[in-house]
């Protein structure tokens, strides 16, 4: 039997995401939306049109929504639905997601403004922490519907001075909060780090900070796809439409990584140059992004871990940008993580091959100066060394993972002196 669900857009009705009765996921444009005046499509591969997307069509999109890997795994077992089964998974966790999407039964009122938070005390989010591996995302809990992307154990959340609230009926959230691996010793410390050096060093980064409960670490992120404004006195929470450069391309999730049809540099720069509304800015600060993870060891830079952020989605004034970058880890601190990149720069797989003709290479193909792309390189990598002197670090592994940084960007510039 066919299910649907309604897809909206902000506070906008703009489809219908169907299973159909062959379990087929397929997804239709509401005809309200397509004849509203400034209409602008859910996704870069979903243009507006009156015909039925397909599901090939439409699952890089709505697949690239949910949780990845292990933990959609343990989220299906939990809820009593198939791992595989995209839409089902939608319709138990789609309610506050990443970006302006949300998800509800097919004539089900989208839920008021009147939103909901619980706030948690320090023994409930220690708790909440240490019960995240076994239930991601919180996903069963009574008034939860949350989905975020991705392959770590993350939970959203609102932040408010030291308060910290979980979201309810689809609430928008300010923060995501990424508790410590166990696996991978001080990865809070590390991404906390990283993403602060790359604000320093003008790579445009997700704002983070760390925090402890009850001995245990984790991560603050503040979510650049929401914004605060006042309306009649008071603060509201508006979401932002985002969408990573995957979705955007129809690429499903489990295909991120280059080597398995994910998304080329060559392609990304494409993208961007197609879409953006600041063409010359964003081009300069993704080829900067992409720097900037080769020079602190980041060799998982995949196509979901760039983003599209729309603003006015919806509307005649849209704009599209780059995003700020997000989920950046040196990766090379783990000796047991690949040593390959993501994608390839210039055609090599390597961080440790790089050379300055790897570089030109990735010019040519990005559309851009060669000799502006060569010298770049050792600009930032000095930039980082330059930066590092003047951050405050105490803690050992952020000590280790600041000295190796280091030793990257002084071997990158004596590789292009060469």
């Amino acid at each position: 039997m066919a299910k649907t669900l309604d897809v909206y857009l902000t506070e906008d009705l703009v489809g219908h995401l169907i299973q159909d009765d062959s379990g087929q996921m397929v997804f239709d444009y509401a005809a309200s939306w397509l004849e509203k005046a400034g209409a602008t499509a859910l996704s870069v591969s979903l243009p507006l049109r009156e015909e039925r997307f397909t599901q090939k069509e439409c699952r890089g999109f709505f697949a690239g929504i949910l949780p990845e890997e292990g933990k959609r795994e343990i989220i299906a077992r939990n809820l009593g639905i198939s791992a595989g089964n995209d839409y089902a998974m939608l319709e138990q966790i789609g309610g506050e997601c990443a970006g302006a999407v949300t998800f509800v039964a097919a004539g089900q009122a989208l839920p008021e403004r009147d939103y909901r938070y619980r706030e948690l005390s320090v023994g409930e989010l220690a708790a909440i922490l240490k019960e995240l591996p076994k239930r991601p995302l919180l996903a069963g809990e009574k008034g939860i519907r949350l989905s975020l992307a991705g392959v770590q154990d993350k939970i959203a959340v609102r932040l408010e001075g030291d308060e910290i609230s979980l979201p309810l009926g689809g609430a928008p959230s300010t923060h995501i909060l990424k508790p410590g691996v166990e696996r991978f010793p001080g990865v809070v410390l590390n991404e906390a780090l990283i993403m602060n050096l790359a604000a320093a060093v003008g790579v445009p980064a997700a704002k983070v900070e760390t925090r402890t409960v009850e001995g245990m670490e984790y991560l603050l992120v503040e979510r650049y796809d929401r914004r605060r404004r006042q309306s009649d006195g008071r603060t509201v929470l508006d979401r932002l439409h985002q969408e990573d450069f995957c979705q955007a391309q129809g690429i499903p999730p489990e295909l991120k990584y280059q080597k398995e049809g994910g998304p080329s540099l060559k392609r990304c720069f494409e993208l961007l140059r197609e879409v953006s509304a600041a063409p010359v800015i964003d081009l300069a600060n993704l080829l900067d992004a992409v720097i900037y993870n080769c020079l602190i060891g980041n060799n998982d830079a995949h196509g979901k871990n760039f983003s599209l952020l729309y603003h006015g989605a919806g509307t005649a004034d849209q704009e599209i940008r780059l995003a700020p970058v997000y989920d950046v880890v040196s990766t090379i601190f783990y000796p047991e993580l690949s040593k390959d990149l993501a994608m390839k720069i210039g055609g090599e797989y390597s961080s440790e091959r790089l050379m300055p003709w790897n570089f030109e290479k990735l010019a040519g193909e990005a559309g851009l100066a060669r000799l502006m792309v060569k010298r770049r390189v050792p600009e930032l990598a000095e930039a980082v060394i330059a930066a590092l002197k003047e951050m405050e670090i105490t803690h050992p592994v952020a000590e280790s993972v600041a000295e190796l940084i280091r030793k990257r960007c002084e071997n990158m510039q004596g590789t292009f002196r060469n």
